[in-house]
């Protein structure tokens, strides 16, 4: 076969590295948008942020006034500065081999008001302590126990899950107490029962319930330090030893004719019992502090309108550095000046993929209130089914931009702080030819359960039967899996004496 050259002419779309910044920046989360921009700011003299009066350190606050008054007029040459760059230079300068658009995705508009309080989008979600071994471990330190029994606690301390359970058998942590006293001197030995005294000390800890082997001894051990001894406490022991089984079945009326008694003095012991808590060491908090950052805030202005403004405490404007771009000379080739040359451009385009961020997600935020405006005056009962597809059509962009936007990113509605993709749900039909939202329906089947009669839950067949009395047609089966979705039990399980 002879050899040849041919020339041929195609287009194709290419992955800048431009627009690569752009799509990862699209898709960062709040927290690591602000990591990012921390990190393109250390390794980039051309990009510079907008300086902060509320960061400066005490020692700068004895300064004179006149330092607070070049500070004031810096940040406003700041801003005029910024503003000035992305209509001057940022547009005229960028390539346009790879347009945003090019990718599904259409920045048009602009953004509308920011909100200035950094410090107003922190929502408070836990609250940090010591985790439940720490505190054990503490009490067991005030006690004056011997080397072997302090061993033990430590060992069946470990065993503890969070919810204050021991889950390792005796019989396991006696063969590794054996274990550690092989290599000492004395040849130990150390015997089930010590264990189980050591077990049984541990089980007076607070709080109250702490070290039980399962639910039962869990319970037992709560009873019996109430301070009170009267006939409901006495039953609700009485059940506890020899109902156990029928009472997490909640066969009542089995139980009353085995015990003999009524319901009234059943409906005592219960509401003892009930007033215990399974779960001692959820007393304990061990979860870490977590903050939500919300993306955009929707509220209603004094027209009665939804309106969507982003947070612009997500992103610190930024501003190219003045002072090392007049440094920049066209024709000097010079590795320091190229180096220049190539940081301008960086900085440019990363305000650019910056600004198509925020005009992004301002975009799909306000057409995702526009369609569920019922959600925001009504509640969950009120929203609308909706899908990827709607909002990519309705802003004109690709769906994969649409999850990219929605995800990991959250909105402050009077409601509360969601993410994008909760408003998003499948649909049902319904009898009059339209369409209800999978989000409506939990929240409407949630609603039918808080109102049920707790003597007679309603099952998941009555349930779909009410939904459809509403012209929701849904099966049983999809019920149930609404219903687990929620975490709630079964109507066997939801059923109350009292």
């Amino acid at each position: 076969m002879k050899q040849s050259l041919q020339l041929k002419i195609s287009q194709s779309l290419t992955m800048t590295p431009q627009l690569q910044q752009a799509i990862k920046l699209l898709q960062l989360s709040s927290l690591d948008l602000q990591s990012e921009i921390q990190e393109i700011l250390d390794s980039n003299p051309l990009l510079e942020g907008e300086s902060n009066e509320e960061g400066i350190s005490s020692e700068s606050d004895s300064n004179s006034s006149t330092n607070e008054t070049s500070d004031a007029a810096n940040n406003a040459e700041i801003t005029d500065s910024s503003d000035k760059l992305a209509d001057d230079k940022i547009t005229n300068d960028l390539e346009t081999d790879s347009q945003w658009e090019d990718w599904g995705y259409v920045s048009q508009g602009t953004t509308s008001a920011q909100n200035s309080d950094p410090n107003s989008h922190y929502e408070y979600q836990g609250e940090t302590s010591e985790s439940l071994q720490d505190q054990l471990q503490w009490q067991v330190e005030m006690m004056n126990l011997s080397e072997v029994d302090l061993a033990i606690a430590t060992v069946l301390i470990d065993a503890i899950d969070e919810r204050g359970y021991v889950r390792a058998p005796l019989e396991d942590v006696v063969e590794m107490m054996h274990e550690e006293l092989e290599s000492d001197e004395d040849e130990q030995t150390v015997e089930i029962e010590e264990v189980k005294a050591v077990l049984h000390l541990l089980q007076s800890f607070e709080p109250a319930g702490i070290a039980a082997r399962d639910l039962k001894e869990c319970l037992q051990i709560q009873l019996k330090r109430l301070d009170e001894t009267t006939a409901e406490s006495t039953l609700a022991a009485k059940l506890l030893d020899s109902e156990f089984e029928l009472l997490s079945s909640r066969n009542y009326r089995q139980i009353m004719r085995n015990m003999g008694i009524s319901e009234s003095q059943l409906k005592g012991a219960l509401s003892i019992i009930q007033s215990l808590d399974p779960r001692p060491g959820n007393q304990i908090n061990q979860n870490t502090a977590q903050y939500i950052t919300p993306d955009v805030f929707v509220k209603k202005d004094s027209k009665g309108i939804w309106t969507v403004e982003l947070n612009g405490g997500c992103t610190p404007k930024l501003k190219i550095n003045d002072a090392y771009a007049a440094l920049i000379k066209r024709a000097d080739n010079s590795a320091d000046n190229v180096y220049l040359k190539n940081n301008l451009q960086d900085a440019k385009w990363f305000i650019k993929s910056l600004q198509s961020r925020n005009e992004t997600l301002l975009k799909v935020a306000s057409s995702i209130v526009e369609k569920q405006v019922g959600f925001l005056e009504y509640g969950e009962e009120a929203m609308k089914p909706l899908v990827l597809n709607d909002i990519a059509e309705e802003v004109e962009m690709h769906e994969s931009t649409i999850s990219r936007v929605t995800t990991q990113k959250y909105m402050h509605t009077p409601r509360g702080i969601f993410e994008l993709k909760y408003f998003f749900s499948s649909h049902v039909g319904t009898t009059s030819g339209g369409e209800a939202s999978s989000t409506a329906i939990r929240a409407v089947i949630k609603k039918l359960i808080g109102a049920e009669n707790e003597a007679k839950p309603l099952s998941d067949s009555k349930l779909a039967n009410l939904l459809n009395e509403q012209g929701i047609k849904v099966a049983r089966r999809t019920v149930a899996k609404y219903r687990e979705a929620m975490s709630i039990p079964p109507s066997n399980e939801r059923k109350k004496l009292i």
